[in-house]
């Protein structure tokens, strides 16, 4: 139960951090920003011409007498809000970071730089347009993952008694985690592991990871939280990755400062657990 206070502590820290580097926090607002427009002009269109796409998709109940027609649609259309709703969440941070991701390599490089002990930051080698090209792929495998969990939540959702109670909770440490695998990503892919690798060690530090992603989750789902969130939990998912890897840290967070033991990074190219 350490590791939950361990991961919320880096999320702390990753806010204090762009909160002394204005300029970096300001760069890191844009992505996110742009991603929110986007989503709410879905949304709204959504809650507009939401029950009309409803009615087109469900010709079988236009012959219905009332009330049953009008309840049996607007069931479906909360429903269909709802998970469109839980989408937007999941796959918040996914779009945000490849929209922006020069703005977040930008950040996670500085962040690294700046607690390393000896100021410098793992580069992955690459050209920007393959590192684009790896985020996007494996973007895609994530929001997918996720989109498996929604349909089964949701389903699970009309459960009596569990579906109301347990289901939200296990929703919440779920999005939690692929939220953490989203942000650590900035950091990991450049120590070039790839996505089963990165899932693997986050598997093996779950508290750490539901400490970490479970409350961003639950702030992220204020749409405008998430924007201005969205720079700090890049910075404190960048320190919480080299937690996970062993990599020596400064104390406070700071150059020239003395260094905490670590243990040993894992080795590229193979699994961390």
């Amino acid at each position: 139960m350490r590791d939950l206070g361990v991961g919320l502590g880096y999320l702390l820290k990753g806010q204090r951090w762009v909160a002394r580097h204005g300029r970096q926090y300001g760069f890191g607002l844009v992505p996110g920003l742009i991603t929110l427009v986007l989503y709410v002009a879905a949304l709204v269109a959504l809650a507009l011409w939401g029950q009309d796409l409803v009615s087109w998709s469900t010709p079988f109940a236009d012959g219905w007498t009332d009330p049953w027609q009008g309840l049996f649609r607007g069931l479906l259309t909360a429903l269909l809000f709802a998970l469109t709703l839980l989408l937007a969440v999941l796959t918040f941070t996914a779009v945000t970071l490849l929209i922006g991701q020069p703005f977040y390599e930008s950040l996670s490089e500085r962040v690294d730089r700046d607690v390393s002990p000896d100021g410098t930051a793992p580069e992955s080698g690459l050209p920007l347009w393959r590192e684009l090209v790896i985020s996007a792929r494996d973007s895609l495998r994530i929001v997918l993952r996720a989109l498996v969990w929604a349909v089964l939540l949701f389903a699970a959702g009309f459960v009596p008694v569990l579906g109301q109670t347990v289901v939200p909770v296990v929703g919440v440490f779920v999005t939690g985690f692929f939220l953490t695998e989203e942000l650590t990503a900035v950091a990991l892919q450049r120590r070039r592991m790839e996505l089963r690798e990165r899932l693997a060690l986050l598997r093996g530090r779950k508290t750490l990871v539901w400490g970490f992603g479970t409350p961003l989750g639950l702030a992220f789902l204020v749409p405008f939280v998430a924007v201005l969130l969205m720079p700090g939990a890049v910075a404190g998912a960048t320190l919480m990755a080299r937690d996970l890897l062993g990599e020596e840290t400064g104390e406070s967070g700071g150059k020239g400062e003395r260094p905490v033991p670590a243990e040993p990074a894992p080795r590229a190219g193979r699994s961390a657990v």
